[in-house]
């Protein structure tokens, strides 16, 4: 008798034995299973998160932004205020000694009215110097306008220096190697200049087209 109570104290000692291991294999389960659970919600997270910041585009995530020139920061200009055009140098214009003090000044020139047929050669200031002859350099300052709407096209004043040529020899208009003859220094002459002895009516190099009007400043020859 006494051995079989051992027996059965033996056999409920391995049941309860077997019944604890169990339960400790349902309870890792368990564990188990809930970290998957977790695990897969992050992943889930995360795929939500990657959709919403890439917007489905198929770009990489983070990858650097173009900059465009629609975008880019502008870049600083001076202040326009700031640019003003630099001064005439101290010995222009270079007045002929004894000339009237005006030829210091940029004349103001207004457009002719009716129709130009010649040229007209007007004295505004009547100079004391020699007079200019065809094969000599001559220098002058000038103002050149369209005769018929007085708008400016070029003058050696905004240069801030004279031009100097050979008179007669073709390097400028004919108007000019024409109306100047005879224009003695410290002159101030208006040359009116008909289209045909200027650029003509359809200039193709980008002159002024038509008759012009130059007021023309002689301060040398030789």
């Amino acid at each position: 008798m006494a051995e079989q109570r051992s027996t059965k104290a033996e056999r409920r000692a391995a049941a309860k034995a077997a019944a604890a291991r169990a339960a400790q294999v349902k309870k890792r389960n368990q564990a188990l299973a809930g970290a998957g659970a977790g695990l897969a919600v992050v992943v889930l997270l995360a795929a939500v998160f990657y959709i919403a910041r890439d917007g489905g585009s198929g770009t990489d995530v983070g990858a650097p932004a173009l900059t465009t020139s629609a975008t880019a920061a502008p870049q600083s200009q001076p202040d326009a205020a700031t640019q003003q055009p630099a001064p005439p140098p101290a010995d222009f214009p270079p007045v002929p000694e004894g000339a009237d003090p005006a030829l210091a000044t940029k004349p103001q020139v207004q457009p002719g009215t009716g129709e130009l047929a010649k040229l007209t050669v007007t004295p505004l200031i009547k100079g004391t110097g020699a007079a200019a002859k065809a094969g000599q350099n001559i220098t002058v300052n000038y103002v050149g306008v369209s005769y018929t709407t007085g708008q400016e096209f070029d003058a050696s004043w905004t240069r801030s220096e004279p031009l100097s040529f050979p008179l007669g020899a073709g390097r400028v208009i004919p108007g000019w190697d024409q109306g100047l003859v005879g224009a003695t220094v410290g002159s101030r002459v208006q040359l009116d200049i008909p289209a045909e002895l200027a650029y003509g009516e359809n200039p193709q190099g980008g002159e002024p087209p038509g008759p012009l009007r130059f007021v023309v400043d002689v301060l040398g020859v030789q």
